[in-house]
């Protein structure tokens, strides 16, 4: 008898999850709480397109439909794209839609007995006969609820949807003394177009953050209202937010996402040797963020608009804090249709926002949108109805989400996560975890104890806290994205080495194709 494999998200993860978990024989069975697939590529602000170059971002065996050629493609080319694959393998008979899962609880296994396992719920193994996860499923459409009882669970709910970053201030001083109305960036990229235009149109608008969502928004605003209602975007942090991905004529992956690049980083779990070379690369390291930085400073004239960061460009890439920068975004910036504010704290008026130390002249406004992000670790730790998995999943304020592999964590059995960690490629790390847990399901390797996972864990928490700073608990493996696909290779008995000759190997960067096969 097949065994069950419940997926929650019908995104991107969730897609690839289905497939590759399909082709080893098991029985997927996908929530979707939407009627639609696509996770958050299934509406977004009209002007979002792609940030990732177009060969960065594709299934490794279902390449881009040659009418596609932007190297940046539109919300709607993305969505498309990902319908094609879903349709392509069949994916969408396994899905139920308009099902959102309420919690999940696990059955057979008291949690005294869990206290004292050694392996990977119990066993090491990712199925139990004794165990089972127990879902319960709203229909969105009748209210009515359903438990569904599965073998193992993979959560492909992202990091980007759902559940808001709402800042938080003092008391009388939030939003509800505001006497405008403050709605968050996931509020807006609901609307339609007519409607995302009315909304702004002829307000005085502030748009809080300065990444992706909050380029977009002040770009749309600025573009509708012109100088006679400028757009103000308040911001916390300055970014090295790039125009486009050939700095000084140099293609970004040739700087940051070959084996070459890597070799600079001092990498979890690396021996002497590597230890010793990251050290004498480290001035190339800082040659190379040097070089991007002009050409940003030099492209959008961040000096003149006083947006130079304070910190250097890799610790950005490092952190997945970057965003390409909308096209004429300075310019409508100079011509006054928006204004650039820095605000570390702010608090609500009556009128407005008050930033700390201009408490005497409040900015006024009519609406405010947060632009601040989400918070994917509480909708992570919100799905389990255990207070026990709970606060295993979350781990603690000053540490990553405790993930091996970043998906796996060592406590929690019959149970993987996809799509939570980051990458500069969501799609391409997404696809190679998909493989590699439907390679651990099939029996292809076996996880190593519960107390070895967690050593690793921590060797990869230390990498992030030393290159992202305060970025660290994003979970991000852009620079690191080879060596950790290395690891993930050894286990599934794939040779990590992709690439045909020497050089190739060292300075080409890697890609989604690079994994077409084993």
């Amino acid at each position: 008898m097949k065994k069950n494999v419940g997926i929650i998200g019908a995104g991107m993860s969730g897609l690839l999850a289905c497939k590759y978990v399909k082709a080893k024989g098991f029985n997927p069975i996908v929530f979707e709480a939407k009627d639609t697939i696509g996770g958050l590529w299934t509406k977004t602000i009209d002007t979002t397109a792609l940030q990732t170059p177009k060969p960065l971002f594709q299934f490794s065996d279902f390449p881009w439909p040659s009418s596609v050629t932007a190297p940046f493609p539109t919300q709607q080319q993305v969505l498309d794209y990902i319908t094609a694959y879903a349709q392509h393998f069949d994916l969408l008979n396994y899905i139920i839609f308009n099902a959102k899962v309420l919690g999940i609880q696990y059955e057979g296994t008291p949690e005294s007995d869990q206290l004292a396992w050694h392996l990977w719920g119990g066993t090491g193994h990712p199925f139990n006969s004794h165990g089972k996860w127990n879902l319960s499923v709203k229909n969105t459409n009748n209210n009515s609820t359903e438990v569904y009882t599965v073998d193992f669970v993979i959560l492909c709910i992202g990091r980007f949807s759902d559940v808001p970053n709402i800042p938080e201030f003092p008391i009388n001083k939030g939003p509800e003394v505001f006497e405008g109305k403050v709605i968050h960036s996931m509020d807006y990229a609901s609307m339609d177009s007519e409607s995302a235009t009315e909304f702004v149109k002829g307000k005085q608008v502030t748009i809080v953050g300065l990444l992706k969502s909050a380029l977009d928004i002040a770009m749309l605003c600025s573009t509708i209202n012109g100088i006679m209602y400028p757009c103000t975007v308040l911001y916390k942090t300055k970014h090295w937010n790039f125009p486009d991905f050939f700095p000084w004529g140099i293609p970004l992956p040739y700087l940051y996402l070959n084996r070459f690049s890597e070799l600079m980083l001092h990498k979890p779990n690396q021996g002497f040797f590597l230890y010793l070379i990251a050290i004498l690369l480290t001035p190339l390291r800082w040659v190379f963020s040097k070089i991007v930085e002009s050409h940003i400073k030099r492209k959008l004239g961040l000096e003149k608009f006083g947006m130079v960061p304070d910190h250097r460009f890799d610790e950005d890439i490092s952190s997945c804090t970057l965003a390409l920068v909308p096209e004429k975004f300075y310019d409508n910036v100079e011509e006054g249709s928006m204004i650039l504010k820095k605000g570390p704290r702010f608090w609500f008026s009556k009128e407005g926002i008050v930033v700390d130390g201009e408490e005497d002249c409040p900015l006024k406004t009519d609406i405010v949108i947060l632009a601040t992000g989400f918070r994917g670790d509480k909708k992570l730790r919100d799905i389990f109805v255990s207070s026990n998995f709970q606060n295993l999943i979350a781990g603690s304020s000053n540490q990553t989400v405790p993930l091996y592999r970043e998906c796996i964590h060592p406590e929690i059995p019959q149970l993987a996560v996809i799509g939570f960690s980051e990458s500069l490629s969501n799609l391409f790390t997404s696809e190679v975890r998909s493989r590699w847990v439907a390679e651990l399901l099939d029996g292809t390797f076996q996880l190593p104890s519960i107390k070895e996972m967690k050593n690793d864990v921590r060797e990869w928490e230390e990498y992030m806290k030393k290159y992202r700073r305060k970025y660290y608990r994003r979970s991000c493996i852009s620079v690191l994205h080879i060596w950790y696909n290395d690891q993930l290779c050894k286990d599934m008995g794939w040779n990590p080495k992709r690439k045909k000759g020497l050089f190739a190997e060292l300075f080409e960067p890697y890609g989604p194709m690079d994994y077409s096969s084993p």
